[in-house]
């Protein structure tokens, strides 16, 4: 394996990439782009087979670009006429008024066929589409934008070999006393590009959120009764998550494959540096605490869960700000203990506007996790699911969220679907 501050530097490169809307419904869409490129022609017929957490958060978002259209099959007929697949994440940006048109023709004629998959892995898309000539076939699975299997009629066109098990295995190499050592003293010019634009974004969509045109404006109403600066962190975070779940074209910056976990490890940090007037070095050392510690929880959850991913990132980002304000490893430490051991077990029943709610929880259990470190008091190993030092909670943590909630996480896709 690669040296340590080399690797660290390959994950967030890796980590931090750009898309509008939420990632799931765009994944459907990124497939379905790809489908009609493999086809050359709109399918007539298209019958989806999609894994329970893409379904629970591709179900209630408003989809960017097409005028307040939502759901799954809004996500795939987007994918269709925008045929970019080479954009990736962000396939449905250069959608027109003309376009939307025939995407609703698309949805009217009720050619797209929605199936629950059965036995697949957490992050799984399978399209089939017919032509009047031709079928086609398009996997995306593990990642967001991780097409790995396209089949035209009889032919292979691409079979890819499973990456994430490799990626685990580099993923493992995170630990928090390696994690302040990397921000503590790496040279991060050759990934500033990529810091930079995490923080410029996700704060440009916290603003455009706090116009309050969008979902249940939860950042506007936590901004007109904040009193402090840990509620103008949280407001604004809920804020961005606001919009991007109701459909805003603006882009963001991802992590974990998570635009609101993206937010949440970012836009505190700017809150707080603008606020306290931090040096610029300071504030992207801040964030990579921030963003690395939240890819260490989410390492042994995975990118899809029943664990809501804001707890993760809250428990970061509290650290980071920790960081920020002089703490070294032990009040990092801490205060993702303490986060974690106040929060977890926040379900994620999909995508949608109380996403906005919860990252404001998860933000101020982060912030009560730090102040009890500054207060000298700490929640002990062996207090439910806590363990002797941070990586071991953040391992319990992952056990919790991947083993333990397997069967929360069939209940509530079970709920969700019932009409």
């Amino acid at each position: 394996m690669m040296d340590k501050n080399e690797l660290y530097k390959k994950i967030l490169k890796n980590e931090l990439i750009v898309a509008m809307g939420c990632t799931e419904p765009i994944a459907l869409s990124l497939a379905a782009a790809k489908l009609r490129e493999i086809l050359g022609d709109y399918p007539k017929k298209i019958e989806a087979y999609i894994c329970g957490n893409i379904i629970k958060n591709a179900k209630s978002v408003v989809v960017p670009n097409t005028n307040g259209l939502q759901g799954i099959e809004a996500a795939i007929a987007a994918g269709l006429v925008a045929n970019a697949s080479d954009k990736e994440l962000e396939v449905l940006s250069e959608l027109t008024k003309e376009d939307i048109e025939i995407i609703n023709s698309i949805l009217e004629q009720k050619i797209i066929h929605i199936n629950l998959a059965r036995n697949c892995k957490s992050l799984y898309i399978k399209l089939i589409g017919k032509s009047l000539e031709d079928e086609a076939e398009v996997v995306l699975e593990d990642l967001h934008n991780n097409i790995t299997h396209i089949r035209k009629n009889d032919k292979i066109l691409l079979d890819k070999m499973d990456i994430l098990k490799q990626k685990k295995l580099e993923y493992d190499a995170l630990n928090v006393k390696d994690i302040i050592n990397f921000a503590d003293n790496c040279n991060f010019d050759d990934i500033r590009v990529y810091l930079k634009r995490q923080l410029d974004y996700n704060y440009a969509i916290a603003k455009e959120g706090l116009t309050g045109k969008y979902g249940a404006s939860i950042g506007k109403i936590l901004l007109e009764n904040a009193k402090s600066l840990r509620e103008k962190a949280k407001a604004y975070t809920a804020a961005a998550s606001d919009a991007r779940m109701a459909g805003c074209d603006m882009p963001v910056v991802i992590i974990s494959g998570s635009g609101n976990q993206g937010i949440t490890t970012s836009v505190p940090i700017m809150i707080y540096a603008n606020e306290l007037k931090v040096a610029e070095d300071l504030v992207y050392r801040s964030l990579i605490v921030s963003d690395l510690v939240a890819l260490e929880e989410k390492n042994d959850i995975g990118r899809l869960s029943a664990f809501c991913g804001a707890i993760s990132a809250g428990a970061a980002v509290a650290a980071g700000i920790a960081y920020m304000q002089g703490g070294k490893e032990e009040a990092v430490a801490h205060t993702i203990v303490n986060a974690l051991a106040l929060s977890s077990g926040v379900i994620c029943d999909g995508a949608k506007s109380s996403c906005a709610g919860k990252i404001a929880l998860a933000l101020e259990a982060g912030f009560i996790g730090y102040d009890m470190y500054l207060h000298n008091k700490e929640f002990k190993a062996g207090e439910g699911i806590i363990k002797k030092g941070v990586d071991r909670t953040i391992k319990s943590v992952g056990r919790l969220a991947s083993q333990g909630m397997k069967e929360t996480d069939k209940e509530i896709l079970a709920m969700m679907i019932e009409e």
